[in-house]
């Protein structure tokens, strides 16, 4: 018996349910992530891929408490497509990436990443990696036919595979107890990581002591630190004493790295010091990273893209179809991209096309045990440069853009916003946002973010109490005049 059937257009699909592409995969409510909008992204992708019946498509999902039901509600739909759902259980992004390109299947990974918990998103790999921009677009404009009714339906049983590949692929690569004697404390909070990365890092021989696990969700955003978390690392590492302290984002792509202090480290050090480990001769990152990364002389060739790890991939692509070899990158939330195989300890650490949080955890804490040195002192040899993010959520993304249209228009407006903050405009950057910088060597950029309603600020100073007074002060001034203007 054939079932009622309907065609949906994606585009209309987007403005109906505002479920759309953000910087990495569709993101929206949870409530307007129905059956239906699932269904037809997911029909739209296998589409995409050329999906052939009988294959097998790659399922995971991250902890929160609606990503079941949205993957129930995909795998019904690779059903209906005729393929097969293979199921890996929660486990992180990149562990999902890294099984999919092992196999060469396609995936979904079910996450909404840092965002709150009542958001959700689902995340798109091909055989060969993440999905590009342009393969967004083409997802975007699919014509897709499905049930009149669309139904989830119970997950298959889960195949351990992934994580255990994913596992494997960091033991065997770093020296066996490279990390002996040090005492690590692990913000577990509901990082999908936090059984997994806990086994590699015993494994490698560290001592490793959990901390703020917790049954519900809690969205870690790397790039905008909340005071709490910054204070309670501080009491942490009073209370125990760690050598370094650890978490990561809800689907492990992004790393929180803190000194024996405390104190976080930015991503972007995060990545260069990462790159600088692994031996990287040629970096994407993006537009919004610290100048640490041109200014330190490491790299023969850094790339700046838009932000999201789509176009950091279409970068590092590029350089390896120019004949660059040992290509790497990252993004300043701290996520490494693998562009390349590198060689490090007589051993190759294979290509992974997606941002990853366990490679920059192992490799500054397997710097610090090579260098001798202390976490907080693997910066030193880096150019004085600090950089700091905030952000104003809830504030309209039309209204973010129109600000920025004004700013961006007229060097006078940003003196009548800025004027009293920073120097004199010297040069301006929209390759995302604006990027402005000043004439006394900062920079301040704003961008809208592409995941919720939110504007975001990153700002470099040379000391990183001017970096946080920046970020801290130019967003109140828009605030303020936001408000105003609401008034």
């Amino acid at each position: 018996m054939t079932l009622p059937e309907k065609s949906i257009s994606i585009d209309d699909l987007m403005s109906s349910s505002c479920v759309r592409f953000g910087t990495s995969g569709v993101r929206g409510l949870v409530s307007n992530m129905t059956n239906e909008v699932c269904f037809a992204y997911t029909l739209a992708f296998l589409r995409l891929i050329s999906a052939v019946p009988g294959s097998r498509v790659a399922i995971g999902m991250d902890l929160r408490p609606s990503s079941i039901d949205i993957a129930g509600a995909c795998a019904a739909a690779i059903r209906y497509a005729g393929s097969k759902a293979d199921f890996c259980g929660e486990v992180p992004t990149p562990a999902l990436a890294l099984y999919a390109q092992e196999h060469g299947i396609p995936a979904l990974m079910v996450t909404g990443s840092h965002i709150p918990f009542d958001r959700n998103g689902i995340k798109f790999y091909g055989p060969m990696g993440e999905i590009t921009k342009t393969d967004e677009i083409s997802i975007s404009g699919a014509v897709v036919t499905l049930p009149e009714r669309c139904q989830a339906i119970n997950l298959p049983e889960i195949n351990p595979v992934a994580r255990q590949m994913y596992i494997g692929r960091y033991i065997r690569f770093f020296p066996s107890n490279c990390l002996a004697g040090m005492k690590l404390g692990f913000y577990e909070h509901s990082s999908v990581a936090r059984d997994l990365l806990r086994e590699i890092l015993q494994s490698l021989g560290a001592e490793v002591i959990s901390l703020g696990r917790t049954n519900e969700f809690v969205p870690i955003d790397t790039e905008a630190v909340s005071d709490a978390d910054i204070q309670q690392a501080r009491r942490w590492a009073a209370e125990h004493g760690f050598d370094a302290l650890l978490s990561t984002d809800g689907d492990a792509d992004r790393p929180l790295i803190g000194d024996e202090h405390g104190h976080w480290l930015r991503g972007d050090i995060v990545g260069t010091l990462c790159a600088q480990h692994l031996g990287a001769q040629a970096v994407a990152t993006t537009v919004s990273c610290n100048t640490a990364i041109e200014k330190c002389g490491a790299f023969a060739k850094v790339v700046r893209a838009r932000i999201g790890s789509p176009y950091v991939i279409g970068e590092m692509k590029c350089m390896l179809e120019s004949g660059l070899q040992n290509v790497a990158g990252f993004e300043p939330n701290g996520g490494f991209l693998v562009g390349s195989s590198l060689e490090k300890y007589g051993r190759t650490l294979t290509p992974l096309l997606t941002r990853d949080a366990v490679i920059p955890i192992l490799s500054i804490l397997a710097m610090t045990r090579e260098k001798g040195c202390s976490l907080s002192q693997l910066s030193h040899d880096l150019p004085a440069r600090f950089t700091a993010s905030d952000r104003l959520k809830d504030f309209p993304t039309e209204t973010s853009q129109q600000i920025l249209l004004s700013l961006a228009a007229s060097e006078a407006a940003i003196a009548d916003l800025l004027g009293s903050l920073c120097g004199h405009t010297v040069g301006m950057d929209q390759t995302d946002g604006l990027r402005i910088h000043f004439d006394n060597d900062e920079i301040v950029h704003f961008r809208p973010s592409g995941n919720a309603p939110e504007l975001r600020c990153y700002t470099e100073a040379a000391t990183r109490e001017r970096a946080d007074l920046l970020a801290h002060e130019c967003l109140g001034v828009i605030r303020e005049a936001f408000q105003s203007s609401d008034a």
